[in-house]
């Protein structure tokens, strides 16, 4: 992870129950738990220094391994927290957002000093986290082959893992989860940040994650698109399309929203 050790990091051990599949030199794992209980969610609040979304599954992890190099890349909600802004600094402003703080203050009565101004949409850019040892991901303009998923090949292990969400005080929805499927040649991994807050914006920041088995090649794929949300329902307007619906479902929305940023990297494993 990235270096760093935290009681928090939550790391699949091979004697942890979960969802486990090894091939071609590749162990690929998830693990599902419930949400958090109130013990855990106190310490992760002091530890992140910001109040936690309402359903965080901390114990939730998606990982992929390459056994021989021993490089790896996993997700959890913990680390993805730690990369939301806690200065306040990119806050949404909306009417309802000093309720929602005062709500959380309630919720987590006795820890009140460290809920701070941050960014209560949860926005995250996180990638993963990824363990560089002796190889790691660097920059590079190859892009993933997205003819080669386009293939009907058989899938051999698929997961969906939740690691966060919040419905923003009903001000709309922020989530983060992670999608896995494995073919026979391959595997994709997507980790999908989705953020609409009613009335403002429309976020999604896509990292995706491909492996080719048989060259060890990794390829990560991150994109983040937004846009105002009158502009984003203006648009699903003119395409004829049920608004109230589509403003739920992120697959429905990530071609309307334009590219703000987008970083490829690289490794090959041996």
């Amino acid at each position: 992870m990235n270096g760093q050790s935290s009681p928090n990091a939550r790391t699949i051990s091979r004697d942890e129950p979960g969802n486990v599949i090894v091939h071609n030199g590749f162990r690929i794992a998830t693990k599902k738990l419930p949400i958090l209980k109130a013990e855990p969610i106190d310490q992760m609040t002091k530890t992140l220094g910001i109040a936690p979304p309402e359903m965080i599954f901390g114990d939730n992890v998606a990982s992929i391994e390459h056994l021989a190099s021993g490089w790896s890349i996993e997700f959890t909600a913990f680390h993805a927290l730690r990369k939301v802004d806690k200065t306040g600094n990119t806050m949404l402003q909306v009417a309802h957002s000093k309720e929602w703080q005062s709500t959380r203050e309630k919720k987590h009565e006795g820890i009140t000093e460290v809920v701070k101004p941050f960014d209560w949409s949860y926005s995250t850019d996180y990638k993963g986290s990824e363990q560089p040892i002796p190889l790691h991901l660097e920059p590079s303009d190859i892009p993933i082959p997205l003819e080669l998923l386009k293939r009907p090949d058989p899938i051999i292990f698929f997961d969906e893992v939740m690691l966060y969400e919040d419905e923003m005080a009903d001000n709309g929805i922020t989530a983060l989860s992670v999608k896995l499927r494995v073919m026979p040649a391959r595997l994709l991994l997507l980790c999908r940040f989705f953020m609409r807050l009613d009335g403002v914006m429309v976020r999604i920041r896509d990292t995706r994650v491909f492996v080719e088995f048989e060259t060890g090649e990794v390829i990560r794929e991150y994109t983040a698109r937004e846009d105002r949300y009158e502009a984003v329902r203006q648009k699903l307007a003119m395409k004829g399309r049920d608004v109230p619906a589509q403003l739920r479902d992120p697959n429905g929305l990530v071609d309307l929203l334009p590219i703000v940023d987008k970083t490829l990297e690289r490794v090959v494993l041996k």
